[in-house]
């Protein structure tokens, strides 16, 4: 029963965040700042990650591949097959729930603690859109991050095969050519805006709602990532489902 009712409050909160929303000239500013600090922020750990994981994946791939029969192409394709459907839009949006999504909570939950979210609603003030809803519309540019994960991703698998000595270069751009569907890009970009979604909303609900004193927000900040994670998790499942499982 306390699930459902978390649910019920988050699916609230959602409702009240587009209401009543605070003047444009405000909000315009608010929409920068989470940009910076949630898209930008955040570009520097989504390229390092993904540059090494690409790496890693067609390494691994090669090794495996061992068969003389086998083409060397496949690494290739194994690497962009992996990092497209898979590991740009859902492993680094769970690396995003640690640290975009703490941020979040702690933010939002210090606000509470220090009584600021009453004193926004004491001026009359939406806290909710104040607060959330520019988080959600920064949270709109993530695909271009994940757009630049899965190139670095590419490119870092590029790099760890030729020079690894694995595949030579055409063999890995013929894998990446090998029955590639724009269908898979789009797939992903569905994948990442409901993820970006959930970044921005689970995060915010856990902080907003908090109770207690400092201590807590940390617990908050951990619970957020938690949850997040499930719901990024729970929500990959199902719309793979709905959009390849045909």
């Amino acid at each position: 029963m306390k699930h459902l009712a978390s649910i019920g409050r988050y699916a609230i909160m959602i409702k009240e965040v587009f209401k009543k929303p605070t003047k444009w000239r405000i909000m315009k500013s608010l929409i920068l700042k989470e940009i910076d600090e949630l898209i930008f922020g955040s570009l520097g750990i989504i390229i390092f990650i993904s540059f090494f994981i690409g790496a890693v994946i067609t390494i691994q791939t090669a090794l495996n591949l061992t068969n003389p029969i086998i083409p060397k192409y496949l690494i290739g394709f194994t690497a962009r097959q992996s990092l497209i459907l898979e590991f740009s839009p859902t492993f680094v949006s769970i690396v995003m729930a640690g640290k975009v999504g703490s941020y979040i909570t702690s933010s939002i939950g210090s606000m509470r603690v220090t009584e600021q979210i009453d004193a926004l609603d004491v001026m009359g003030v939406n806290a909710l859109n104040y607060l959330v809803f520019p988080k959600i519309i920064a949270m709109l540019f993530y695909p271009f991050a994940i757009a630049i994960s899965m190139f670095v991703g590419i490119s870092g698998g590029w790099i760890a095969g030729v020079f690894g000595g694995f595949l030579t270069s055409a063999d890995f751009v013929e894998g990446l050519q090998l029955d590639f569907s724009p269908f898979q890009v789009t797939y992903a970009f569905i994948k990442t805006l409901v993820f970006a979604f959930v970044l921005a909303t689970v995060p915010s609900y856990h902080g907003f709602y908090m109770k207690g004193g400092a201590l807590e927000v940390g617990k908050a900040s951990t619970t957020a990532f938690v949850w997040t994670s499930v719901v990024i998790i729970v929500s990959n499942y199902i719309l793979t489902q709905l959009l390849l499982g045909q």
